[in-house]
């Protein structure tokens, strides 16, 4: 019984000795400067194409955010959200959060584009978008954050996991929590990143049973301002800024619009009303500067969820398919 004992430990210590090694070689393989030799302007390229795009329509800074999200909360970030629909791949974009929603796909493919130009087959898709969202934050006058790279792009897609991994517009505090910490995000970083929506807007039908529901937590002259735009009925599509105060800049007022009870989605609203994100909340609206460096830190943490890391994955020529 002593030998199998003594067996079984010396085997789990060996088992935990190879995951340790291999979580560090991955950490490696990630890297500010991994580009560094084998496509120096990558960078440079990138945030000039992401800089012309939100030049030309500030709402893409957004997109751009939100579309970094909605690939790195389904199998990690590995550009599965560009994958367009095949016979044999069920693409993301038309899953239920993203189908007439999400944008900014043909930026990246122009920014993909740009850096094939420049050295072809060397990076990645989920590179790309990642660099994207941290250039559409500065580009708005949001934070900047040093990016790691390396990722490789996925060969697969997976719609059923972008309809159930996404979190709702419907959903309360606690169901924000767990949806961000199976993720490895903690309730700081989730409360972070959902003030990205002070940029952006929102679809009517998302947010029409809030502004109608004469709730006793929403403001009832906010409530009484954003039905002139979205009826009882029809216009489900009509768009409406998230933050109406300064709904191209990023900013801090996203929060002080909670603690008005001025939150557009019930998913925004509740992180005030809630006993466990409240804090946070008053703190951010408080401090613009606690804000914009915990968002940076959230969006570095967030890209490094469940990287597609060589052996793995491709370096797909274009990003909508598989090479």
């Amino acid at each position: 019984m002593g030998s199998f004992t003594s067996s079984f430990c010396s085997l789990f210590s060996l088992i935990s000795l190879l995951l340790l090694l291999s979580n560090m070689s991955c950490e490696a393989q990630l890297s500010t400067t991994f580009y560094t030799k084998t496509c120096p302007n990558a960078l440079t390229e990138i945030r000039n194409v992401v800089r012309r795009a939100v030049s030309a329509e500030r709402r893409m800074a957004a997109s751009l955010v939100r579309l970094h999200f909605h690939d790195c909360f389904v199998q990690g970030c590995d550009a599965s959200i560009l994958l367009d629909e095949t016979p044999t791949i069920q693409s993301e974009k038309t899953a239920f959060p993203n189908i007439n929603s999400a944008r900014g796909y043909n930026v990246i493919e122009e920014a993909k584009r740009a850096v094939e130009r420049l050295c072809p087959g060397v990076v990645s898709c989920a590179d790309i978008l990642t660099l994207a969202s941290r250039d559409a934050s500065v580009a708005v006058g949001g934070p900047s954050w040093d990016v790691k790279l390396g990722r490789k792009d996925s060969t697969t897609a997976n719609r059923a996991r972008a309809n159930t991994d996404l979190p709702s517009p419907f959903a309360d505090a606690n169901t924000l929590i767990s949806a961000f910490a199976v993720k490895g995000l903690n309730t700081r970083d989730m409360i972070a990143l959902s003030g990205a929506h002070t940029l952006g807007q929102a679809q009517c039908f998302l947010f029409r049973s809030r502004i109608y529901s004469n709730g006793t937590d929403i403001d009832a002259g906010f409530a009484s301002t954003r039905r002139r735009q979205c009826p009882q009925t029809g216009g489900d599509a009509t768009l409406a800024p998230l933050d109406l105060v300064t709904p191209n800049s990023f900013d801090n007022n996203y929060f002080k619009n909670l603690v008005q009870r001025k939150g557009l989605l019930q998913s925004d609203q509740v992180l005030f009303t809630s006993p466990s994100t409240n804090s946070i909340v008053l703190e951010y609206s408080r401090s613009p500067s606690a804000f914009a460096a915990d968002f940076a830190s959230a969006m570095l943490r967030m890209g490094e969820i469940q990287p597609l890391l060589a052996p793995n994955g491709i370096v797909r020529r274009t990003c909508g398919a598989i090479n």
